[in-house]
């Protein structure tokens, strides 16, 4: 199933939801979507700086893990971002690929 990390910055009004309902309930909160949607929960972790949150998930496809981001940032209580993870054997594959490119000016 494809990986996924997901970086998540509060609003103020998350910030205060967050306050209310502590770590571990957002935390849960994730889990419990993401097995909804037939992924996982891998990893959760806050931190420091812009973003606030770093989970990785795994998911069925793209568009399961952009309904996902679509109906969070749609909340307007936390900003996410989503980045597609690859393992290295997929690098792999992509570096055998043939692909006819041309720089600009060359």
């Amino acid at each position: 199933m494809p990986k996924y990390m997901i970086q998540a910055s509060y609003t103020a009004e998350g910030t205060q939801g967050l306050l209310k309902d502590g770590g571990t309930k957002r935390r849960a909160v994730v889990e419990e979507i993401s097995k909804s949607l037939g992924g996982k929960l891998e990893s959760f972790y806050y931190a420091f700086g812009p973003d606030d949150v770093f989970a990785l998930v795994e998911m069925p496809d793209h568009a399961t893990v952009a309904a996902f981001a679509l109906a969070v940032n749609a909340t307007g209580a936390v900003r996410i971002k989503t980045s597609v993870l690859m393992t290295p054997e997929e690098i792999d594959q992509a570096a055998k690929k043939t692909v006819g490119y041309r720089a600009p000016g060359r």
